[in-house]
């Protein structure tokens, strides 16, 4: 590779990282005050630069908002997808699934943004949101539903659990902040085992 095309790399690189760290900044902004209490100047304080470098990775908060919450829902889906492939039953692919969610919005993925306020968006973003937030409900539910039929889980409703298990779970980025004794890898050990407690068959 010649050396312009490794510069191009390297810029296109740079931005990513620079990009990412402003949807990381954002999310922890919402989090903390709201999206309607937290503004443009609000987060470019928060990362040390000017308004108007912000402009440059989005073209208002709307955008910025929709980036942070579709953001939040590709890391779900991996963390379900990995739980899919890895574990050997129902009930240890749900496991898996609430250790890979939270350990990764409390590790290096994080912070990453609740889905709190996604009918504050316009028609567009809330519409693909809304969609998307409720196939990944749906994929839950199916999954618990398969560790009923097969006599590992037992539950009355489990649209009502995976809704309880995803309530408690993308809670997670509200209140957690890291220390000695609250890693992100023992609060995702300590929820996976105390949401599917009741599971058990």
């Amino acid at each position: 590779m010649n050396a312009p095309d490794t510069w191009h790399f390297d810029r296109q690189l740079r931005h990513q990282l620079k990009r990412d760290m402003l949807l990381k900044v954002a999310a922890q902004c919402f989090n903390d005050k709201g999206t309607s209490g937290t503004s443009l100047k609000d987060v470019a304080r928060q990362l040390g630069i000017t308004d108007a470098a912000v402009y440059y990775y989005v073209k208002n908060k709307e955008e910025l908002i929709y980036l942070c919450y579709s953001r939040a829902l590709d890391i779900g889906g991996a963390a379900l997808d990995r739980a899919l492939d890895e574990g050997k039953t129902s009930l240890e692919r749900l496991q898996h699934y609430i250790r890979y969610q939270i350990e990764a919005v409390c590790g290096e993925e994080g912070p990453v943004a609740m889905l709190s306020e996604i009918p504050s968006l316009s028609k567009g973003h809330k519409d693909e949101l809304l969609k998307r937030s409720r196939d990944h409900t749906r994929r839950i539910t199916a999954l618990i539903e398969e560790g009923i039929a097969a006599g590992e889980m037992q539950a009355d409703n489990a649209a009502m659990v995976s809704n309880a298990i995803l309530g408690a779970v993308n809670w997670v980025p509200k209140w957690f902040r890291p220390s000695a004794s609250n890693s992100g890898e023992e609060v995702a050990k300590v929820f996976a085992n105390s949401l599917t407690l009741g599971l058990r068959a």
